[in-house]
């Protein structure tokens, strides 16, 4: 059996500042040894440990999609010490992934569904990987209507805007951009909390799945939106991406009522959530 604590080898092919305040930086990371790359097969809504020997690791949601083939993507808020250590290294640096790890959003059910999709800050990352995944034309054909309602709190915390706008623009993915509040005259999307623009642009929950991936709070007041909807606790996916730590449950500090967060999750239906204690 495989060490699950020893990370394979990658090196930083290149890097993307994403928000303005250069908090938030893309890392696209190529295997350096084929045989890893091989074994590190995931799907969108999975997570892994991103290491720096020395440093430490730290749980990152996988942005790119599996379609999007020699390479894996994430996306770092620089918060702590590897972090910050991270977004100090340069490309054709060296640094460790561990993974994939945690289970994924329910592909098999999503499929003939109509999905929408609610995100927040950056905890889009999971969620880009999501559409990447979708729109790809290997599997455009297996979703219904593709709704999307991101929201950051200014335009300039927008993640992957250039994608955004591209997404925009095609005709099979409805897309709801919205910050909190801006004093850009020349900002035409919407302003607003992502549950007040999700209950006004969401009309419907027929033959459809929710998958919502953002901060506690998002998360809180975003529910009962798709409630009121419409939307049964079976149909409304979370990620409790904020609940990682060692990502195979050994560390126990994931733990929620019977459940590990890193192990059993980060992806669970809000009706496995009414089952355990109501700690998110």
């Amino acid at each position: 059996m495989e060490n699950p604590y020893l990370p394979y080898p990658v090196c930083i092919d290149n890097i993307v500042t994403e928000t303005d305040d250069r908090s938030l930086k893309t890392f696209r990371l190529v295997f350096i040894n084929p045989e890893d790359r091989d074994n590190f097969v995931y799907a969108p809504g999975q997570f892994a440990e991103l290491s720096v020997p020395g440093k430490g690791e730290i749980p990152i949601g996988i942005a790119s999609s599996p379609t999007e083939e020699g390479f894996v993507s994430f996306t770092v808020n620089r918060v702590g010490l590897v972090s910050t250590f991270l977004h100090n290294m340069k490309e054709g640096d060296i640094i460790g992934i561990r993974g994939p790890l945690g289970n994924s959003y329910p592909w098999d059910r999503m499929e003939g569904k109509n999905v929408v999709i609610i995100g927040g800050g950056f905890a889009f990352t999971t969620l880009r990987s999501s559409i990447v995944f979708m729109i790809d034309p290997k599997n455009r054909s297996r979703f219904n209507n593709i709704r999307v309602v991101y929201g950051a709190r200014n335009p300039g915390m927008l993640l992957y805007r250039d994608e955004l706008m591209a997404w925009e623009k095609r005709d099979d993915i409805e897309m709801h951009i919205t910050v909190d509040g801006t004093d850009d005259p020349d900002w035409k999307y919407n302003v607003g909390f992502v549950p007040s623009v999700t209950e006004e642009k969401i009309t419907s929950a027929d033959n459809a799945i929710a998958i919502v991936c953002g901060p506690p709070i998002m998360i809180k007041f975003t529910q009962p939106v798709l409630e009121k909807l419409g939307f049964s606790p079976e149909n409304i996916i979370l990620s409790l991406e904020m609940r990682m730590k060692c990502g195979i449950g050994m560390c126990g500090r994931c733990n929620i009522g019977d459940k590990y967060v890193c192990k059993d999750g980060p992806v669970f239906s809000q009706a496995e959530m009414k089952r355990l204690p109501p700690e998110y």
